[in-house]
């Protein structure tokens, strides 16, 4: 069993920055991925970013120059740096872990990015 942490949320202006954590903890757990993912409000959940646990990350076009996902195996800690905030980032962001053959999410910490 993984507990998934988040924190780094809040209210920021456009062009703004936050950096999100999230702190992995449990018994005995060996995270491959982590990263995270976003739901707006009427829509679907979607990836922002992940990243393996030998430190390749993926993100989504819609975040590529903008964000950057990393990682501290040590800490089991996931993080997003979020730069040149949007409007249109604005969400719920989650935290994704997988422990094989399980995927844990955190409770969810909102990004609100104002204009």
């Amino acid at each position: 069993q993984v507990q998934l942490v988040e924190s780094g949320g809040g209210l920021v202006q456009a062009g703004g920055s936050l950096r999100l954590s999230c702190a992995a903890s449990g018994n005995r757990i060996f995270i491959t991925t982590m990263g995270w993912y976003r739901q707006a409000p009427g829509r679907q959940r979607e990836l922002v970013a992940v990243i393996t646990r030998s430190g390749s990350p993926n993100h989504a076009d819609s975040v590529k120059g903008r964000f950057t996902v990393s990682r501290d195996n040590a800490k089991n800690t996931v993080y997003l740096q979020m730069n040149s905030l949007k409007d249109e980032d604005t969400a719920v962001y989650y935290c994704y872990a997988r422990m094989i053959p399980n995927d844990y999410w955190g409770q969810g910490t909102q990004v609100t990015v104002s204009s």
